[in-house]
């Protein structure tokens, strides 16, 4: 299969593309309240700087570290003391929703014979928790965290984990991420990037050419598939 693109695989992100980051604290808004979702952001924004702080500072920790850090001073400041609270929040981490369309979207390109990859931030423990929980079992010929790294996205480092997984030049794979940064480090590197922007944002000023955007995954078929 080569498609639109002209890629011979197709590469996902997993936290805010597939699954749905915000979905632990809507699930706890019972003990936080309306707040959930100013909370649930604050937590991912920290998440990410922390993970780009330790890049930097070379000194690297694990997805679930850096996860459970970033929740502490979050729940921290906005004033959470409850008990349970932090433990619930972190164990519905390690089951977040995948978004709707997910679950078909991949069926249609794995049987269309599209090779199908994760290349995640997430450790391999916290990935496979995702897969099996959202039912994604056997739909991907490698789950790839940057732990195999020891760095974080978007170093370059980490893309090249897919390149070198998967036997294919980096153009010749799809890279699809939410998350403009991502996308742009992955088009950096040299993939052709489909960024889905959810949340319609503007584009992001960084290096790396995007070859698409897109709003759902449920777009993604008739741009990589030729029909």
């Amino acid at each position: 299969m080569s498609g639109k693109l002209g890629v011979g695989a197709c590469v996902f992100d997993a936290y805010g593309t597939l699954f749905d980051v915000g979905s632990a604290a809507a699930a706890c808004v019972d003990l936080l309240g309306e707040r959930q979702a100013l909370i649930s952001a604050a937590w991912r924004e920290r998440q990410l700087d922390y993970s780009w702080l330790r890049s930097v500072q070379g000194r690297h920790a694990d997805f679930e570290q850096v996860t459970e850090d970033a929740l502490t001073v979050t729940l921290a400041q906005f004033g959470i003391t409850g008990p349970g609270i932090k433990d619930r929040l972190l164990g519905l981490y390690r089951r977040l929703a995948c978004f709707p369309e997910v679950p078909a979207t991949l069926r249609e390109l794995k049987n269309a014979g599209l090779r199908l990859a994760i290349l995640s931030n997430g450790t391999p423990g916290l990935l496979a928790e995702l897969i099996d929980h959202a039912g994604l079992g056997g739909l991907f010929e490698v789950v790839l965290s940057v732990e195999a790294a020891g760095v974080y996205k978007p170093h370059p480092r980490v893309y090249q984990l897919a390149v070198d997984s998967l036997g294919l030049p980096a153009g010749a794979l799809a890279f699809v991420s939410s998350n403009g940064w991502d996308a742009h480090g992955a088009a950096a590197f040299g993939m052709q990037v489909a960024w889905c922007n959810r949340q319609r944002q503007p584009d992001d000023l960084l290096p790396g050419a995007l070859a698409a955007q897109i709003h759902s995954l449920s777009e993604l078929p008739d741009l990589l598939m030729t029909r």
